[in-house]
């Protein structure tokens, strides 16, 4: 059966897609309005390609009343997702020669941006092929689309929404090949659709900002923190570009074409014509999610504003500057006295790359160390994050060691501060740590300041190595910061002396973050005794990460923790390890997993240098 395809929105997808199908033979109808529809009714569609700058006569029409539909007919909706609702519903119910309707007759394409326009077709339409679209076209003057690209015109992923395959999208895929598209069906579109949203949230910031290293850490920052919600939401994503299976885009050239530079986003394009915005379905759909899954999405929020309020203006796209990024940036920032997560106690590679860009950037503190490395230092000279500055764990992270303290007591506050100064910190001024072991050792700067009453405070998740995986630089030698002047204090965090923590063993839950072998006794490498304090649980603190060093999410963690009754809220948890270092990672996730937990900094180191406590073995 021969195809005519009825292309509702004649903006540059449509257009585009319509005058291919047109010129390769294809019974094509094209849908517009206003001042576009006028222009294609009078001259025909001007279609200006790298090779010419011809007039496509291809028919128009200007909505449902004006098209026959008969059997055989494939809709395809190529408008904006603000405007899906009220076009699917006009052309649904539209009889269809010799019987039935629309929807339970043909197949609708949708040609669209993000994940919410399948879930709208679907609740009419019987079959809905969903697109990801790669047109590099552009439309901003009424009758004219600039289409750049040779000898490819553009490429599409196809499939049957929300999943799978027919012979109705091969036939599509068909005919689209036949007028130079690329195009490969896939059975997981909305794996695709997700995907291809990701690089709609950077892609479309040209509407709302001027250009410069704030937007482009901006954009960075969108879309890590979208991956992350839409990881929360159970959504899969599959790269478009650079995956395995994608499609061959080599022939999918870019060609200047005097007099028609392309200027812009689609979102661009629409502010510029005075046309309403699609971003409450792209950033908004993040924001969306993150609402529904009990996050929140500060930054794709505040850039869905941010559009939809230049939108309202109507001067046009690009009127924000460089100082609305940086304070969008620092606003979304979490503030840590707002509750416990992984927001508050984490920072992935990509934001802190974004945040190091901005006007008050995080200060960075690199702290390596690891129990019989005493080389830390030389570690960071050889490479650190730009910036960064070291920190010594064993003197600056600690007082010295006593039996009855442990071997890495509190350092006083007085110490403690004049470190921090030292290091550049100041109250006002966000703190990152990091290390190179997962942040096993980060976690006691991060604990140690937290306790001290500074509340921005985060540790890098997957700590170098997901900085070097991001494929972010790294520089050598001694950073030497400005002095600051934060003022600190004691006691923002609970801990636990030796009774207090026989006592959380007995009442509560007290967990031990030292290996399984230590715990049990089997082994003890440094301190007097081997065992465990009576009543404590074995709980390792690498078991908080997963392979590739990441903490485990939220979900993940409490399921960890529920093990030993340590998330019912009832009873006190407290942790201890080796000497109060590695407890501090423990305490970190417990954090993110919504958990209050007090540290025993003292920890075995003292406890097994008492001859009067007890000592357990065994598991």
């Amino acid at each position: 059966m021969t195809s005519r395809y009825v292309i509702i929105g004649a903006g540059a997808v449509g257009a585009t897609v319509a005058a291919q199908l047109y010129e390769a033979g294809t019974d094509v109808v094209l849908v517009a309005r206003g001042a576009h529809l006028e222009a294609l009714r009078a001259s025909g569609l001007r279609y200006i390609r790298p090779d010419s700058d011809r007039k496509i006569p291809v028919p128009v029409a200007g909505g449902p009343q004006d098209v026959d539909l008969r059997a055989g007919d494939v809709l395809v909706l190529a408008t904006k997702s603000q405007d899906s609702e009220a076009l699917l519903a006009a052309w649904a119910w539209r009889p269809v020669a010799p019987a039935g309707t629309a929807a339970e007759a043909l197949p609708v394409v949708l040609l669209q941006n993000g994940l919410e326009n399948a879930r709208t077709a679907l609740r009419r339409f019987h079959a809905v092929v969903d697109a990801v679209v790669i047109i590099p076209s552009s439309y901003s003057t009424p009758g004219e689309v600039v289409s750049p690209s040779a000898p490819l015109v553009g490429a599409f992923y196809l499939g049957l929404a929300p999943r799978g395959t027919s012979p109705v999208v091969d036939r599509i895929a068909a005919d689209l090949r036949r007028a130079a598209f690329a195009v490969q069906v896939v059975p997981d579109v909305d794996r695709w659709k997700a995907g291809k949203l990701l690089g709609n949230l950077g892609y479309n910031l040209d509407a709302a900002y001027q250009p410069g290293p704030a937007r482009d850490a901006l954009a960075e920052a969108l879309v890590a923190e979208a991956r992350q919600v839409l990881a929360e939401a159970g959504v899969e994503v599959t790269e478009v570009i650079g995956n395995k299976g994608a499609l061959d885009l080599s022939g999918l050239v870019h060609h200047e074409i005097a007099g028609h530079d392309r200027q812009g986003s689609s979102t661009w394009q629409s502010l510029a014509r005075g046309a309403s915005v699609e971003s409450d379905f792209l950033n908004g759909e993040i924001a969306l999610l993150a609402r529904l899954h009990g996050t929140s999405a500060p930054l794709n929020a505040g850039v869905q504003r941010d559009i939809a309020r230049v939108a309202q203006d109507a001067n046009g796209p690009g009127r924000l500057g460089e100082d609305a990024v940086h304070r969008l940036l620092a606003s979304a920032r979490p503030a840590a006295d707002a509750g416990s997560g992984a927001d508050v106690v984490l920072v992935d590679a990509a934001t802190l790359h974004a945040e190091l860009a901005v006007e008050q950037p995080p200060v960075l503190l690199d702290v390596r160390w690891a129990l019989g490395d005493p080389h830390g230092q030389d570690h960071y000279l050889a490479g650190h994050l730009p910036g960064a500055v070291y920190v010594d764990l064993d003197t600056e992270l600690a007082a010295l060691p006593t039996p009855q303290a442990g071997r890495h007591p509190l350092p006083t506050v007085a110490d403690l501060q004049g470190a921090a100064r030292r290091w550049g910190l100041r109250n006002d001024r966000p703190v990152v740590v990091y290390d190179n072991n997962g942040g096993l050792s980060a976690a006691r700067a991060w604990w140690l300041l937290r306790w001290a009453g500074l509340t921005d405070v985060r540790i890098l998740d997957g700590a170098l190595t997901a900085w070097r995986e991001a494929g972010y630089a790294l520089e050598a030698g001694a950073v030497t910061p400005v002095p600051g002047d934060v003022v600190l204090g004691s006691g923002h965090l609970p801990t636990l002396d030796a009774d207090a923590a026989a006592q959380v063993a007995g009442d509560g839950v007290l967990l031990d973050a030292r290996a399984p072998e230590r715990f049990r006794g089997e082994v003890e490498p440094v301190d007097p005794r081997a065992g465990h304090i009576p009543g404590a649980v074995s709980a390792s603190t690498g078991d908080n990460l997963d392979a590739r060093g990441r903490f485990r999410t939220p979900d993940e963690l409490r399921e960890r923790f529920a093990a030993w009754g340590a998330t019912t809220g009832d009873r006190p948890v407290g942790v201890y390890c080796g000497s109060g270092v590695t407890a501090a990672h423990e305490v970190a996730a417990l954090a993110i997993a919504g958990v209050a937990a007090a540290l025993y900094p003292g920890s075995w180191s003292a406890w097994s240098s008492d001859p009067s406590r007890p000592v357990a073995t065994g598991p």
